[in-house]
């Protein structure tokens, strides 16, 4: 593992991106393993969106992306993206039950 200051060169930015992005899927996946738990805790598709927690959720990583430096927008959008296909996949199933 290199910091970004350290690349010297383009393969090893491209290398450590790679290692990043491995390791942000394996996240996510393991993220995904809780939202396919929720659903079966749920009684109704009406229970998939709870927009107080959606917001709780942006707001907390609004929170982390600015102490991160990383562009709050940018992290919203996505975490909004996330979420959005979290509830999409307990409606989904709870309508299916």
């Amino acid at each position: 593992m290199k910091k970004a200051v350290e690349c010297q060169n383009m393969t090893d930015v491209r290398t450590e991106i790679d290692r990043i992005d491995s390791a942000l899927v394996d996240m996510l996946a393991e993220r995904w393993t809780y939202v396919d738990r929720a659903w079966t805790l749920k009684r109704s598709p009406e229970e998939a969106n709870v927009p107080w927690r959606v917001e709780e959720v942006i707001k907390k990583v609004n929170a982390r992306a600015v102490d991160k430096g990383l562009p709050a927008a940018m992290a919203e959008g996505l975490w909004r993206l996330i979420i959005g296909w979290g509830i999409q996949h307990e409606e989904e199933r709870l309508r299916d039950r």
